[in-house]
């Protein structure tokens, strides 16, 4: 199975205690139960000092496993830091979703002063960006509440370093 080949490409990868180990995609295939497995093993090896250069396309590995991360798009490096650096310059943002359409034309002035800014999504979708600030979070609800409209979930985002990919290469999130 592809989880057996990764396995053993990982074993094979650690004969002879190298100093250095370049480990590509080495939880592809694997359940949920031998990932964690392969990340015990990584962390093992870094207390142990062994340098490991890692390549990933899952953002919560790298953010669980990594001490720096390079963010590489179409061959190009667009981004590197350690995850709190990444993370801690991402814009906060409020993801909204309402039960209706809201006019967000009169919400982008109420939010304006107070340094945020609404992006549209699908009809029923929008984000703030800029301040999760609580005037930001009342303005949103109170326009809504003008409008006749009802917010069904008000999230404060957690900037991951998944979100931080996605904004930095101009990918949205698509639910």
């Amino acid at each position: 199975s592809g989880g057996q080949q990764q396995r053993l490409s990982l074993a094979l990868a650690l004969v002879g205690r190298p100093e250095l180990v370049f480990l590509d995609e080495p939880t592809a295939g694997l359940d949920a139960q031998s990932r964690l497995a392969v990340w015990d093993l990584i962390a093992a090896l870094r207390r142990d000092g062994v340098s490991v250069v890692l390549t990933t396309h899952l953002m919560d590995e790298a953010e669980a496993l990594a001490d720096r991360v390079v963010i590489i798009d179409h061959g190009a490096v667009v981004a590197e830091g350690s995850v709190s650096e990444l993370t801690g310059t991402a814009e906060p943002r409020i993801s909204v979703r309402t039960a209706g359409v809201l006019d967000l034309d009169p919400l982008a002035g109420r939010l304006a002063p107070l340094g945020a800014t609404v992006t549209a999504g699908r009809p029923d979708r929008f984000a703030v960006t800029g301040s999760t600030a609580p005037a930001v979070l009342t303005a949103v609800t109170a326009e809504a509440e003008r409008q006749g409209i009802t917010v069904t979930s008000l999230t404060v985002d957690q900037r991951s370093l998944e979100s931080v990919f996605l904004d930095i290469t101009g990918r949205e999130i698509r639910a």
